[in-house]
């Protein structure tokens, strides 16, 4: 274990699992104590377990980021359980991929969550850090904001919200010492991949085969490549970095 946050406080939603999860284990890691916000309980207490039987600090609060009670309450929680909140991580997000044939409830999950669920997030959670003299919020985007494919309109719309989001939120929370950036990752291997394969009729072979050429670097990448570049933003290294988007794609997006 490392001191990279030290004495930091971290939210990380959608830390159950794949990317948030990873982050949320490097966080610790790194000597954060880590709030693993997620739906999903068993995986989210697994996530926690995990982090503590490595030396670790780490809760979980079972949190649907879309409704603003829950918001602030794993807000206020990370408070009162240790004393302040320094960073955000919004990760957490619907994997809804339809074109123009979603319903209007594919539609308003997949709004809600993706971008209302981050605003609140980042809402309730940069109120806490004004208090305590500012931190650093990190949004996950996605390669998806930048590139056309086929029956991605649902969640590539919501996922180029999030980068516009991020340049905007960098400009409204600088005066309060807030940073705020964004990662936009390739394609990499965690179990949403599961629908992303399904969505396409492919096993994970032919996944894989279809999906490394794409990147510069012959492969697709794993969560813990994209938790690192998340840590990079979120802590002091970057202190010059705001409204930013780093691309975690292994080259994809350069093609």
């Amino acid at each position: 274990m490392t001191d990279r946050l030290r004495d930091k406080v971290a939210i990380v939603t959608g830390g159950a699992a794949g990317i948030g999860q990873a982050t949320a284990q490097v966080f610790a890691e790194e000597g954060a104590k880590v709030v693993v916000a997620d739906i999903n309980e068993k995986a989210g207490s697994e996530t926690v377990s995990e982090i503590e039987s490595h030396g670790g600090r780490a809760i979980f609060i079972p949190t649907e980021i879309s409704h603003e009670n829950e918001v602030n309450h794993v807000c206020r929680e990370a408070v009162k359980t240790f004393g302040r909140l320094d960073i955000l991580v919004n990760n957490a997000a619907a994997f809804i991929l339809k074109d123009l044939g979603a319903s209007q409830a594919d539609w308003e999950r997949s709004v809600s969550v993706n971008i209302v669920g981050t605003a609140l997030m980042s809402k309730y959670a940069s109120e806490i850090m004004k208090e305590h003299g500012g931190g650093s919020i990190v949004n996950v985007g996605s390669i998806s904001a930048f590139i056309s494919q086929p029956s991605f309109t649902t969640y590539s719309a919501t996922k180029a919200a999030v980068v516009q989001m991020t340049r905007n939120m960098a400009m409204d929370l600088a005066s309060a010492k807030i940073r705020v950036n964004c990662v936009s990752p390739g394609t990499v291997l965690t179990k949403t991949s599961n629908f992303h394969m399904g969505h396409l009729g492919m096993t994970l072979e032919e996944f894989m085969e279809s999906e490394a050429p794409k990147h510069l670097l012959g492969r697709v990448g794993h969560p813990r490549e994209v938790a690192y570049a998340i840590l990079f933003l979120a802590s002091d290294e970057a202190s010059f970095i705001t409204g930013a988007n780093l691309m975690v794609d292994g080259g994809y997006t350069v093609q």
